[in-house]
């Protein structure tokens, strides 16, 4: 008899504890929350900026003064009315060029095969994408056992190369001709992923 009411004491308790493990262990609608600010904390140290005013009905995410790569607080977009050409400027070391290519749609193939024709540099792709890739270039050295030292010197620089469509439009996005150090280049590739139409 007093087993009997310790069990039907404990039942209820046990019954409520496991009811509750189960719960936790399905996906609820905060899950979706969770998710969603999984992506947003992927970009805790960018900013968001609105090309709209710029001719481009597109928002991209640029790094912030957090991201450690002596960005200034406010980008900076150099464009002119009428051109089809933005430069955006974040601090002295982030330059990201946007071109107009209206409706090509093979821009990344394109690069690819001028690459693959140039003679000057080893190409290293590190990323290599159908609309983007990020590659390493190290300068090809020729030269006789009389050249000077510095012929032998490594010349070694890190590239994004990518293509984005917005409204029917296809925009060209890399980092300038002479490339950046490795970790420029991914937050910029990071960059080029998030740029988005925006209304």
């Amino acid at each position: 008899m007093k087993t009997s009411s310790v069990s039907s004491y404990f039942l209820p308790i046990i019954l409520a504890f496991s009811a509750l493990i189960v719960v936790s262990s399905c996906g609820g609608p905060e899950d979706k929350g969770k998710t969603e600010q999984g992506a947003e904390d992927e970009y805790y140290e960018f900013q968001g900026l609105s090309l709209k005013d710029y001719g481009v009905p597109g928002m991209i995410m640029l790094p912030d003064e957090t991201a450690n790569i002596g960005a200034s607080t406010k980008p900076e977009v150099v464009h002119n009315d009428g051109d089809f050409i933005w430069d955006i400027f974040v601090g002295p070391n982030f330059e990201m060029h946007i071109e107009d290519y209206g409706d090509y749609t093979d821009l990344v193939e394109y690069k690819k095969k001028e690459l693959k024709e140039q003679e000057v540099f080893d190409i290293n792709y590190l990323v290599n994408e159908k609309d983007l890739i990020v590659y390493e270039s190290n300068l090809i050295v020729r030269g006789s056992k009389q050249a000077s030292p510095t012929v032998g010197v490594k010349h070694k620089s890190y590239h994004v190369y990518a293509q984005k469509i917005i409204n029917g439009i296809t925009y060209e996005l890399r980092s300038r001709d002479e490339g950046y150090e490795r970790m420029i280049i991914d937050l910029m590739a990071k960059s080029i992923r998030s740029f988005k139409a925006i209304e």
